[in-house]
């Protein structure tokens, strides 16, 4: 950096800041779908509306180049322009945020960070010479930053100190910034927030118990900008729990809905909600109306017991699997996700989940060892207890639990590999996509024929051959994929697309559950090398 940008660095007031946005490179995950998206011509499934929506908050006489490193690299054009790098991650990004910090600090840049990895961590953060720590929700740290720069500050950590801010001052997220054609969901968010008090979840913590929405007016907006820059595809509504203000949804829904019948339904929505999603008819009907097609449930585990352990109390009050159906009956795909390793946990409960899974017929079961996060009302309880194994782990499903559970970590590893491995079976993924639509019906699509969808695109029928070669022609799914595609087409065809879009994710699912059984079983030949070099045991716990 010339002596020049080093002085307009601070003299903000002079120059416009030139800040490059910086988004870390994800690990091979449950849900990075490589594969898949080979398949459709994408490169990510989800944008960083973290750093699209800091780029609204931050003063727009500044000047913001965004560069997701899950699509392409850094230029040296762009290190160069850059005055000042902003990056955003997740804790399992943490990896290549590290990477990047010290890159563009050997370059001579100001870093600052934020998000949920430096929020949770920010002394790890600290330790590779961070300028800037903006930690918490930007709507409140972003302003006190920017006073900082004005002042000349070369440093600083911005915390929030406990407030939660109103979301309904939230700007429309920097859409322009992103590259459309590389992904293959849009991101908008509605509430933050959850009125749950589950042990394991971080959100609680990042967010509070109280669920903060934007205005429906504000939300249509964000709509009104998406489709005025050209988005005519799926939309993902990141909430952690969509539903958390029940009243306040559907004030939403009924915008939503005439707003998308005067433009022919562009967009098809999923989210993610809680179970007792089942319980409000009323709900679930509007959301098909407005064209949502899938949910993501946090199911975790059918054992009763376990929920009770891990305050996740909103499971027990009515049977899991009429839950499941009932939402499915409704028209909204379901994926839920299911975690292993709870304390007071009986044996064999891998094999539990996968005849949830089975009976209940979700196709896509996001599969986990339980992992400690940083900050949790878990992770305060194992520290108390003296039994967080690790705590600076790099968390995915590819990880060993990061805490001694209540019996042999060894027995629920091997449990996870062997359930993960049968969850992804082809023939057995194939049998529940299908009797999943079977059960969704025509209920899914009630808007068929409606879209402005343009016709099917080479890339489209490519993916659509690529498909049929190998699960129909290739595979020992031979003449199940056909018997089911010719049933699809008798009872359900509104539903064949989008059966075939899940049909595809078995290709993703193929290559991850051997990295899952490759690393789950690296990691643990280490563990039980090293217990055995220091001749003890597990200890047996008492939950």
């Amino acid at each position: 950096m010339s002596h020049y940008r080093i002085v307009t660095l601070w003299e903000i007031e002079i120059l416009a800041m030139r800040v490059l946005l910086l988004y870390p490179q994800f690990p091979k995950s449950f849900w990075s779908f490589e594969k898949t998206l080979e398949l459709i011509g994408r490169k990510a499934m989800l944008p960083p509306l973290g750093l699209v929506t800091v780029a609204a908050i931050l003063p727009q006489d500044w000047e913001f180049k965004l560069v997701d490193r899950n699509i392409r690299e850094v230029t040296e054009v762009e290190w160069n322009w850059a005055d000042l790098v902003l990056l955003s991650a997740m804790i399992v990004q943490k990896d290549d945020m590290l990477a990047q910090i010290c890159e563009a600090k050997r370059r001579g840049k100001a870093v600052a960070v934020g998000g949920p990895y430096p929020t949770a961590l920010p002394e790890e953060l600290q330790a590779v010479d961070t300028d800037y720590l903006i930690l918490d929700e930007g709507e409140i740290t972003l302003p006190i930053f920017v006073e900082a720069l004005d002042r000349g500050e070369k440093r600083g950590v911005f915390r929030s100190n406990g407030e939660k801010p109103d979301v309904t001052c939230t700007p429309i997220p920097r859409f322009d910034l992103l590259d459309f054609e590389a992904y293959a969901e849009m991101s908008v968010q509605f509430s933050r927030g959850c009125p749950f008090q589950c042990e394991f979840c971080d959100i609680i913590v990042l967010y509070g118990r109280k669920p903060r929405t934007k205005s429906p007016e504000q939300f249509i907006a964000e709509l009104d900008r998406l489709y005025e820059l050209g988005w005519r595809r799926s939309i993902f509504l990141v909430d952690d729990n969509f539903i958390g203000n029940k009243r306040n949804v559907k004030r939403l829904l009924n915008a939503i809905k005439p707003w998308m019948e005067e433009r022919n339904y562009p967009f098809s929505f999923a989210t993610e909600a809680s179970v007792d999603l089942a319980q409000d008819r009323e709900l679930m009907d509007m959301m098909v109306a407005c064209n949502f097609g899938s949910v993501f449930l946090g199911i975790e585990t059918p054992d009763a017991d376990s929920l009770t352990t891990t305050k996740k109390y909103q499971n027990t009050r009515d049977p899991l699997s009429h839950a499941v159906v009932q939402i499915a009956k409704s028209g909204l795909r379901v994926m839920a996700g299911f975690i292993i390793g709870f304390d007071g946990e009986k044996p064999e409960a891998g094999d539990r989940i996968v005849e949830f899974v089975e009976k209940t017929a979700i196709p896509t079961a996001l599969f986990s060892m339980l992992q400690a996060l940083p900050d949790t009302a878990l992770w305060h309880r194992l520290e108390k207890e003296g039994r967080l194994r690790e705590k600076n782990a790099n968390i995915n499903q590819t990880t060993l639990m990061n805490f001694v559970p209540t019996r042999p970590l060894e027995d629920i590893a091997r449990e996870y590999i062997d359930a993960f491995w049968r969850l992804y079976d082809p023939a057995a993924f194939l049998d529940r996509t299908y009797r999943h639509f079977r059960l969704l019906g025509e209920a899914t699509y009630p808007h068929k024929g409606k879209s402005t969808q343009k016709n099917a695109s080479w890339v489209v029928v490519r993916a659509l051959l690529t498909i049929v070669w190998r699960q129909g022609i290739w595979r020992k799914t031979r003449v199940q994929f056909w018997r089911n595609l010719w049933l699809m087409y008798r009872y359900n065809r509104g539903g064949i697309s989008s059966y075939l879009s899940v049909c595809a994710q078995a290709e993703h699912f193929l290559e991850y559950r051997q990295i899952v059984k490759d690393q789950i079983e690296a990691q643990l030949d280490v563990y039980l090398s090293q217990r055995e070099r220091e001749g003890q045991s597990q200890p047996e716990l008492v939950s």
